[in-house]
């Protein structure tokens, strides 16, 4: 069987690091590993029109600004097929079929689901293609043939509804759809990057991110004002590393050789810790580390960017190129369940 990738974003806006952390770096690297047959990667504009039906222009000027975020972090577009979801057709019919496989009080359990209509304030009105989104994403999921899915662990639940989809399908219908797995970043402090302000989820509707392409002013005046231990009021005071953003993020990007260089006091960043936790190292001191170490980070990314700006055509064009194989390999697979489903009435299955 191929190893094929199927992964995206909703394009509501430029992507944080957030996304980096939790599935961009990723990506790069599985994609760079020579390991997998296709990669596909997803502008989820239709998943994301969900809640954005009155504001579409919205989505519309977004889907440059995610795929030059997508060149920009090291996506190639000769190994990788970017598209756009809107695009394939196929995906909508697919997602009809799906459901009437999966029970409305099932989608009411999808903990994603609740935990998105609580954030969005949806709770006596939800529109029901933001309801059905656990549908539409097994729909991208399988369109592909999807072996590994990577994503955060605030998706995990939608994977697990996509399972129990293709289970159902395949049961009834005959062996037709790929089951996926999941493939979650190897680092803990990846799985969910809080925003900047200490709340669980970095999203860009609370303001409490930072954006792959930040400017250096903006990033600096953002890590001063990061949330750190209410606790550590002086620098004598003993601290939590635990809970405090400036750490987890650290745990995210910092490597010990990046901490010893700076501050050759410290063998690494546990080091560091230990001396915050004990007393006697300031907010200021970890922040500026963070500091540099961010700026390493997205640099190089905010350059490419700048670079790619230049030339919006050649990201349309991968965009365009991109949907038109995308389509094609779910018109295949769409071609298949309606064969399984026998409802291909003029094909091998023809009536009479």
């Amino acid at each position: 069987m191929s190893k094929i990738i199927l992964t995206g974003d909703r394009p509501t806006g430029r992507l944080h690091i957030g996304h980096y952390v939790g599935s961009l770096r990723r990506r790069v690297q599985l994609q760079n590993s020579g390991e997998y047959d296709k990669i596909f990667i997803m502008e989820a504009d239709a998943q994301a029109l969900t809640d954005n039906a009155d504001n579409p222009e919205k989505i519309r000027q977004n889907i440059v600004e995610v795929a030059l975020d997508y060149l920009s972090v090291g996506l190639d577009p000769k190994v990788s097929t970017l598209f756009i979801q809107s695009q394939i057709a196929e995906l909508t019919e697919l997602a009809f079929y799906y459901m009437n496989l999966v029970t409305v009080s099932r989608l009411q359990r999808n903990p994603t689901v609740k935990t998105e209509i609580k954030m969005r304030n949806f709770e006596a009105n939800i529109p029901v293609g933001f309801f059905t989104y656990p549908i539409s994403q097994a729909s991208d999921i399988t369109a592909f043939k999807a072996t590994t899915v990577p994503v955060g662990e605030d998706q995990a639940p939608m994977l697990e509804q996509t399972i129990e989809i293709v289970r159902r399908f395949n049961n009834i219908y005959g062996p037709t759809l790929v089951e996926p797995k999941i493939l979650l970043p190897d680092n803990a402090a990846c799985l969910r990057l809080p925003g900047i302000d200490g709340k669980a989820k970095m999203s860009k509707s609370l303001g409490n991110c930072i954006y792959l392409s930040e400017d250096p002013k903006d990033l600096a005046q953002k890590v001063r004002e990061m949330y750190t231990d209410p606790t550590h009021l002086r620098v004598e005071d003993p601290g939590h590393t635990e809970g405090n953003v400036v750490f987890t993020y650290l745990d995210a990007f910092c490597s010990d050789e990046q901490v010893n260089a700076m501050f050759p006091e410290y063998a690494g960043l546990e080091e560091m810790k230990a001396h915050y936790r004990k007393g006697g190292l300031g907010d200021m001191k970890t922040k500026k580390l963070l500091l540099a170490v961010l700026e390493e980070e997205l640099a190089p990314i905010r350059a490419r960017r700048a670079e790619l700006q230049k030339d919006i055509p050649y990201v349309l064009e991968v965009l365009r190129k991109g949907s038109e194989v995308a389509r094609e390999a779910a018109a295949q697979t769409l071609s298949e369940v309606r064969h399984s489903m026998r409802i291909d009435y003029f094909g091998d299955s023809k009536l009479g």
